[in-house]
């Protein structure tokens, strides 16, 4: 699961990931991007440690990817919009400072993004016209008129400047477009990068649909500060009224705004916080641990971590019957404890 960082050339998106990540920029992946494995802050961990004190914590991880800045002139933007596409979510920088028009500029960007996916749907029906003008056999034929019909009403929505996030997809409509990641149905969250303020002016949103989560960090002034030592940072945070824990909290946003959410498995061996998309499964679930839980997937027992707090333990938790036996169909929630039952 990737989260890409994105923005126009100038923007201080490398900053951002500096800061984030921990990762001095590589000017050798400039054309490439540059990723990082992000473990995500998670209090709950803790809380399970102290219950199973267990040999090994594990977090959970999120890939940030420091995307090559787009030109305001669009040159050498189509090699750049390639590896954006392989993000699947994306966090727009814009630039905050003095003298910047934040609102000017993720709009700005948002077309052009809209305008990308457009030349790549087009391009598509081009192909798919040519293609029918040929002799072809009659299921094939009309799979391809399917597909012209569906990348037209896509093609429809993007042109009256409606992004497919916020679209009623088809399934015939996601079938046909699923190939080219397409840059607009992408989750998204919108980082302004400040001077010196955690606070998002309410100009720099308007127009922004309401669902966009945003926030506002100074990230050059945050990178300084990570590079003091504890009592330092605590100094300069409260002179400029910085959240200590805003690195953090900024990293659950993202990994929110990416739709994921975190469950747990626990042993004496290992406490381990792991990402599933929201609305998996239990199956799902016991695929991303490993292949093999899902392959003989029985059942899956399942706690909270708050219930586990709450109670002092596990064994208090069975007591009171808060262990809940699933389907493979279960509706994973964030917060749960999962035991997946399954044979080897």
């Amino acid at each position: 699961m990737k989260i890409g960082l994105v923005g126009y050339q100038g923007s201080g998106k490398s900053t951002v990931f500096h800061w984030l990540s921990g990762c001095a920029p590589d000017p050798g992946a400039a054309r490439s991007g540059q990723a990082a494995s992000v473990p995500i802050p998670e209090p709950r961990l803790e809380q399970l440690r102290k219950l199973y004190q267990p040999k090994k914590v594990t977090p959970a991880t999120l890939e940030l990817v420091d995307t090559p800045g787009l030109s305001r002139t669009h040159e050498g933007n189509a090699a750049k919009l390639a590896v954006i596409r392989e993000a699947d979510c994306l966090v727009l920088v814009i630039a905050a400072f003095d003298g910047c028009d934040p609102a000017a500029d993720w709009k700005s960007f948002e077309e052009d993004l809209l305008l990308a996916d457009m030349e790549v749907v087009s391009g598509r029906i081009s192909r798919v016209e040519s293609s029918l003008k040929k002799p072809l056999p009659r299921t094939e034929h009309e799979q391809l008129e399917r597909e012209l019909h569906a990348l037209r009403d896509v093609l429809g929505a993007m042109e009256q400047g409606r992004p497919l996030r916020q679209s009623e997809m088809s399934e015939e409509q996601l079938r046909a477009t699923r190939a080219f990641r397409l840059l607009t149905e992408k989750p998204r969250m919108i980082f302004f990068n400040t001077k010196d303020s955690t606070t998002v002016a309410p100009e720099w949103t308007a127009g922004l649909p309401p669902e966009v989560p945003v926030v506002a960090a100074p990230a050059a002034l945050e990178l300084e500060l990570a590079q003091l030592s504890p009592e330092e940072r605590e100094e300069f945070a409260s002179a400029y009224a910085l959240d200590a824990d805003l690195r953090e909290r900024i990293l659950r946003q993202m990994m929110d705004a990416a739709g994921w959410l975190t469950f747990f498995t626990v042993s004496p061996k290992e406490v381990k916080a792991w990402l599933l998309r929201k609305g998996g499964t239990a199956l799902e679930a016991a695929d991303t641990i490993h292949s093999d839980m899902a392959r003989g997937f029985i059942r899956a027992e399942v706690m909270k971590v708050s219930d586990l707090v709450r109670l002092g333990g596990e064994k208090e938790v069975r007591a009171q019957h808060l262990v809940r036996y699933e389907p493979k169909d279960y509706i994973v929630q964030d917060d749960d404890v999962i035991y997946i039952r399954f044979s080897a």
